[in-house]
């Protein structure tokens, strides 16, 4: 079964006990997958990018468990769970940023040893059906954020999106880009600036890429240029994914996000996060406690494989940065758009997680 897919945009697929992903390094230029067997590609293809975002990151590594535990042995709960283990670590040490890949990761875990203590006879057969299960609730919170959160966006609006929070970081339709697809279904007008978002440029490469695919007007920026749109009265509100939400509501998101929210302070623009619940971290009680992924040197002095910058140059490379919680106009969940104070009211959101609202709702 394909999922990710909006407009023609295909992420990930289960077939016949492999795990194919669109490749997204090799995007704009190529539409070519790569097919995974074993845990270990799993783990190599979400350390190396080739599947990205938190969400996306969260139902490979589900599949991943899935695959590991085809090659373990069940000769007893506890080897089993030790080689899960095993194969649990080797999966969240790829990407340590991204809440939802332990979320996933110890979701899968927890119903592998109920299972077993159960007596199940088809082990690999349950796994596989509670990672499709995964993937299929992260697509349904896409669509439900996108209902949600496109009341924020008024008619004619232009916006402006940071790194790749689209059908491509999901199993489907997107966080922030899922408010913009849901606006737009709604028949309203919008149009959206995307920042290159350096180093990898998630935005030029992937973001752009969806938008034009599904025909949403959109207009490619570099990252410094968004202070002086903003100032010419061109942006009208910025919205994001993330990767962490701290239980105070610090959000750690792509590198550069912080600088956004600032720039939104200073020149009063809203400033939103769409996130599903996977994403949020009651158990991290501020931002500076979320651990920050340090990537290659070689990202930032070379771009498509040629160098720019000097030989023996100091490099910094954080893959994210933490907005506090103060500069975010509201944070958008599929259980409800949470506002200030953010600590109480996220709290909120988890008690409340058990039912369903047919009605947008404000926490708040």
């Amino acid at each position: 079964m394909w999922y990710g897919r909006t407009m023609g945009i295909k992420t990930l697929e289960w077939k016949k006990g492999k795990l194919y992903l669109l490749d997204q390094t090799k995007l704009p230029e190529e539409e070519t997958y790569v097919a995974c067997s074993t845990y270990q590609e799993v783990a190599q293809a979400i350390k190396n990018m080739i599947v990205r975002g938190a969400p996306a990151i969260g139902v490979a590594a589900g599949f991943g468990m899935v695959l590991g535990a085809r090659h373990a042995t069940r000769k007893s709960l506890d080897s089993f769970s030790k080689h899960l283990d095993q194969v649990a670590r080797s999966l969240i040490s790829t990407r340590p940023t991204a809440v939802n890949l332990i979320w996933a990761v110890e979701r899968m875990q927890k119903f592998a040893r109920q299972r077993v203590s159960e007596g199940s006879h088809d082990l690999e057969g349950d796994l596989e059906k509670e990672a499709l299960r995964i993937m299929e609730e992260d697509l349904q919170a896409c669509r439900e954020m996108g209902r949600q959160g496109q009341v924020f966006i008024p008619d004619g609006a232009s916006l402006l999106t940071h790194c790749n929070a689209g059908a491509l970081a999901t199993a489907g339709y997107g966080t922030a880009l899922g408010v913009i697809r849901a606006a737009r279904e709604a028949g309203k007008r919008v149009h959206v600036y995307v920042d290159e978002t350096r180093p990898f440029l998630q935005g030029s490469r992937l973001t752009a890429w969806e938008l034009m695919k599904d025909r949403i007007p959109c207009t490619l920026i570099t990252d410094n240029m968004a202070g002086w749109l903003m100032y010419q009265g061109k942006i009208h509100l910025v919205i994001t994914g993330a990767d962490r939400i701290a239980a105070n509501g610090d959000a750690a998101n792509k590198i550069g996000t912080y600088s956004l929210a600032l720039l939104c302070h200073a020149h009063r623009i809203p400033f939103y996060v769409a996130a599903p619940l996977s994403t949020i971290d009651l158990s991290t009680a501020k931002g500076d406690r979320i651990p920050i992924e340090q990537r290659s040197p070689a990202e930032i002095i070379n771009i498509l494989g040629r160098r720019i910058a000097p030989e023996g140059v100091k490099v910094l490379n954080p893959a994210f940065d933490v907005t506090p919680h103060r500069f975010i106009s509201a944070i958008i969940t599929e259980r409800g758009i949470v506002q200030k104070p953010y600590r109480s009211n996220l709290k909120k959101v988890f008690q409340r997680a058990g039912t369903r609202d047919d009605d947008p709702t404000l926490i708040g």
